[in-house]
C-alpha cells in the first residue's frame, strides 16, 4: 500500500514538473507579460492536456521502478526521448485545437527544461526515497551463489541504501567465508526451506545454473520474488535484455553496432 501511495505521488508530481516545465518555456521565451498573439492561457491548457499522453509514454521505458538508478546516461536518454515525444505531442494538439501561431523556439526550450526537470525530479525523488522512506521499508534478500559478481552487488546494494537487503547467503559449492560485507552465510544449499522460511522476499541467483529450477520453484511456493544475474547462464555482456520473439520471452545481447543506434534500443 505505501509503495502505491509513493507511485501515484510520482505520477503526480511529475505531471506537475512537465506542466511547470512548459510554463517557465513561456515565460523564458515570450516574457511575463502577457502575448496576445500566442496567449498564456491557451498554451498552458495544451500543456495539462498533453501531460497525460506524455506521462503515458514515459511509464512505458519502467523509469519509475521505484527501485530503479534514476541517474544512469541511459535513463536519461529516455526522458529525453519522451520530452520529444511530448513536444510532438503538445505541437499536433496546440495546432488542431486551436489553428494559432506558437514559436518553434519556444517548443525547443520546452524540450530542454522538460527533459533537465523531470530527470533532475527523478533524482530527487530517488533520494528522497533512499534515505528518507527504504531507511524503514526493507526487502529480506537471499543471495545465493559466492562469486566475485555477488560480492559487487552486496556491497553496492549496502552502499546505496537499496530497499533489496541481502540478509543471508548461501553458496551451493560450500564458501569459508562466514560473512561478506555483514552479511551472513549461512551454508550450503540444503538450508534453503530454513532460510526461506525466515522472511525472504527476495532470491537472487547469482551461480549453481544447475539448481535454476529449484530455486524458481521453491520462490514459486513461497511466493517470493525470483532474479538471477545473466552471468549465471554465461552472459557477460552489459548490453543484454528482455525481448519477445512471437510473444515469447529472451534474452538478447546485441552484437557491437554504432553508438548512435543505443538511442533506440
Amino acid at each position: 500500500m505505501r509503495h502505491r501511495i509513493l507511485l501515484i505521488t510520482w505520477l503526480l508530481t511529475d505531471l506537475i514538473v512537465f506542466v511547470g516545465s512548459y510554463a517557465l518555456a513561456y515565460f523564458t521565451r515570450v516574457g511575463f507579460i502577457m502575448s496576445s498573439d500566442f496567449p498564456f492561457d491557451l498554451f498552458i491548457k495544451a500543456a495539462a492536456l498533453t501531460a497525460p499522453l506524455w506521462l503515458i509514454v514515459l511509464m512505458t521505458t519502467r523509469t519509475f521502478a521505484l527501485t530503479r538508478r534514476q541517474r544512469t546516461i541511459r535513463n536519461a536518454a529516455y526522458i529525453s526521448y519522451c520530452a520529444l515525444v511530448g513536444v510532438a505531442l503538445f505541437t499536433l494538439l496546440y495546432y488542431f485545437q486551436y489553428n494559432a501561431f506558437f514559436s518553434r523556439l519556444l517548443l525547443v526550450t520546452a524540450f530542454v527544461l522538460s527533459t533537465v526537470l523531470t530527470w533532475a525530479w527523478h533524482i530527487a525523488f530517488e533520494f528522497f526515497l533512499r534515505h528518507q522512506l527504504y531507511s524503514s521499508t526493507e526487502f529480506p534478500t537471499l543471495i545465493v551463489g559466492v562469486t566475485r559478481e555477488s560480492r559487487e552487488l552486496i556491497a553496492k546494494l549496502n552502499r546505496e541504501k537499496n530497499p533489496i537487503k541481502p540478509v543471508a547467503i548461501l553458496d551451493g559449492r560450500g564458501c569459508k567465508d562466514t560473512e561478506i560485507d555483514g552479511v551472513p552465510v549461512r551454508g550450503k544449499l540444503n538450508k534453503l526451506d530454513d532460510v526461506l522460511s525466515e522472511g525472504i522476499t527476495h532470491l537472487i541467483q547469482c551461480n549453481d545454473l544447475e539448481q535454476s529450477l529449484n530455486l524458481l520453484s521453491a520462490c514459486r511456493q513461497k511466493k517470493i520474488t525470483y532474479m538471477v544475474l545473466p552471468s549465471v547462464f554465461g552472459i557477460v555482456e552489459r548490453d543484454e535484455k528482455i525481448e519477445t520473439l512471437e510473444g515469447q520471452p529472451v534474452t538478447m545481447v546485441s552484437p557491437k553496432e554504432n553508438p548512435l543506434m543505443w538511442f533506440f534500443k
